[in-house]
């Protein structure tokens, strides 16, 4: 059975290290832009890329100073910069959202989602909780959806069924998810929960719901 709740909004203070505003971010668009976040093991990206499918939207890409894999295809997976442009972006407005993670910047540029807006796409945001914060500070209309497991008992167990990482690793990757759950919801920055007990499910819910909000936006 799938669960889907609707979670109270509440304000949310300033961000102290947005960049300074774009002129453009809040221009009124017939698109949508949807934030999609949740833990690892929750599911997210798997019902995001069936979500882009089937409802034709724009994905954003994100940019990192990262060095690149061998498996790495700059464009596709994310868009390679060195520090020193990527932090020209930041000073000049043009990252939407960005953190640092350990040595390694990581952010969303802005215009190709200005871009995919204006000409009326459903634009979805794949972020972490923290960069949801940021986007919802700056464009507040965003509609957020945080994708949860079931229960941490079934979030431990899709963790260790990756079998890539040891049980420490993998206790640490549990904990770090238990908390990124707590602080979505008392960031209050979510206005839609879909609890992934059932893949199908869940992708066929969380569809229906930008659906629906698209449909109220455009008066349908």
């Amino acid at each position: 059975m799938l669960f889907i709740k609707i979670i109270g909004w509440k304000p949310v203070p300033p961000f102290v290290y947005a960049a300074p505003p774009m002129p453009d971010v809040n221009a009124p668009s017939q698109g949508l832009l949807v934030i999609v976040s949740g833990p690892s093991g929750a599911g997210k990206s798997t019902i995001v890329n069936a979500m882009v499918g089937r409802l034709d939207a724009f994905l954003s890409l994100s940019m990192t100073t990262r060095p690149m894999g061998p498996n790495d295809i700059d464009g596709e997976h994310y868009l390679f910069v060195n520090e020193r442009e990527f932090r020209n972006q930041v000073k000049l407005g043009q990252m939407l959202e960005y953190a640092q993670v350990y040595d390694n910047l990581y952010g969303t540029p802005a215009e190709p989602i200005e871009q995919a807006l204006a000409a009326g796409k459903i634009v979805i945001l794949e972020i972490d909780v923290q960069g949801a914060k940021q986007v919802k500070q700056r464009m507040p209309e965003a509609i957020g959806i945080l994708i949860e497991p079931p229960s941490d008992e079934v979030l431990l167990a899709r963790l260790r069924a990756r079998k890539r990482e040891d049980e420490t690793i993998i206790q640490k990757r549990f904990s770090k998810a238990r908390d990124e759950i707590r602080l979505a919801h008392d960031l209050g920055i979510y206005k839609y929960s879909v609890v992934n007990d059932h893949l199908e499910s869940a992708i066929d819910r969380a569809a229906a719901i930008v659906e629906q909000e698209l449909m109220a936006k455009q008066g349908v």
